[in-house]
This record gives C-alpha cells, sequence and structure tokens, in this order.
C-alpha cells in the first residue's frame, strides 16, 4: 500500500484565499436580507467557510505562530460551528463573519501567501 503525499502547507493557503474569494464574490451586492434569502449564496457561503477552516487546520503550528495576524483559531471554531451545527446558525453572526471577518482574512492571507 503506498503511502499518500502530504500536500505542502503552502497550497492550503491558496485555498484558503480561494475560498474566502468565493465568499466575498458570492455575497458582493447583498445585504443580510437578501443573503439569508438567497438559499444558493447562503449555501455556498456556509461551505466555503467551512472548507476555509478544515484549509486552516492543515497549515502547520510553526507556521501559524509566525503569522498571527491571520484569525487561525476563529476560522477553525468556525469551520467546527457550522460543520456540526452546535445550537443552529445565527444568521446575524454569520454575516458579521461575511462582511467583517473575511475581508480581513482576505488581506491577512495575501500578506502571508507574499511572505513565501
Amino acid at each position: 500500500m503506498s503511502e499518500v503525499p502530504r500536500r505542502e502547507w503552502r497550497f492550503y493557503v491558496d485555498d484558503m484565499l480561494a475560498f474566502a474569494e468565493k465568499v466575498a464574490g458570492y455575497t458582493a451586492g447583498l445585504d443580510q436580507s437578501a443573503f439569508v434569502a438567497n438559499g444558493l449564496v447562503y449555501d455556498a457561503t456556509l461551505r466555503n467557510l467551512e472548507l476555509l477552516g478544515e484549509a486552516a487546520t492543515h497549515v502547520p503550528e510553526a507556521i501559524r505562530a509566525q503569522s498571527p495576524q491571520v484569525p487561525w483559531r476563529m476560522m477553525v471554531a468556525t469551520r467546527n460551528r457550522l460543520i456540526h451545527g452546535y445550537l443552529g446558525i445565527d444568521n446575524d453572526t454569520l454575516w458579521s463573519i461575511v462582511i467583517t471577518d473575511v475581508p480581513a482574512v482576505l488581506a491577512a492571507l495575501r500578506t502571508l501567501q507574499k511572505s513565501f
């Protein structure tokens, strides 16, 4: 049985950027009511936030420690809450993540990406 090669952590950062960019693109021009009312956009946004947090778990702890501007724990915790549906999904919190946290994550990830 052959071992699956470990994927280079930098590719996960690239993926994280792509997921966050999708969230920003899907929700551009929407307000919270339009976002919540559009099932496809809502579900696609949730999925990409989940994937963003999952990819964050594959970035080594040493890299995370060197990049405190990236909210690693928040992304992973958000992923866990969304995947496991802890206490349902609060639309106000989700919208806040979309309009406040995602742009900040994009900026931090772009800075990190430029450093390697």
